[in-house]
């Protein structure tokens, strides 16, 4: 079934949105917070913005399988990842192991009435967070980071940006119509 496009949106279908991030959150910037020894920490008002009209108030968030750091977005974003593992036979190794290294180690993290939330143990020990943490817009999804840690990803993450800066392409929206 397809779904019409957002009224006025001129952006293609909802599925065509959904699945290419054009109308859902967009996190961007970093921002480092202090955490409190119980792990309540707040959220930058601007990706607390960007997740306005989920049907979670909240964060979805899981250890990274590629990185010390914690990966999180909005419910809509996850549901659209575990839709993606879904499209594996259900038997099979990818979306077991896409099941168990994602789904299995998410914590649904719901905001308090000041913004804050509590990260779980678990999660700040994986990515070594004590007292600060810094939250990385990615795009659709963000990252939190011990903010040392990631200095030092994102000056490598440049000087490879560097080498390779002839190779990032701006992507033209889709007229109506081009569908």
């Amino acid at each position: 079934m397809q779904l019409d496009a957002l009224p006025g949106s001129g952006r293609g279908t909802w599925e065509q949105q959904f699945y290419w991030g054009l109308g859902v959150a967009l996190f961007l910037s970093t921002f480092v917070n202090k955490v409190d020894k119980k792990g309540r920490v707040s959220v930058p008002a601007s990706f607390r913005a960007a997740l306005t009209g989920q049907s979670f108030d909240g964060i979805v968030a899981f250890p990274s399988f590629v990185q010390s750091a914690i990966e999180a977005s909005g419910i809509d974003r996850m549901e659209s990842l575990a839709a993606g593992i879904d499209q594996f036979d259900p038997f099979s190794d990818e979306h077991d192991n896409f099941a168990n290294a994602i789904l299995a180690d998410s914590h649904q993290l719901a905001f308090g009435d000041d913004g804050r939330l509590v990260l779980p143990e678990v999660l700040r020990d994986y990515a070594s967070i004590s007292d600060q943490a810094a939250f990385v817009g990615r795009g659709p999804t963000f990252q939190i980071w011990e903010p040392g840690a990631f200095r030092i990803v994102q000056e490598e993450a440049r000087a490879k940006a560097r080498e390779q800066r002839n190779a990032l392409r701006l992507k033209k929206p889709e007229a109506e119509g081009d569908q």
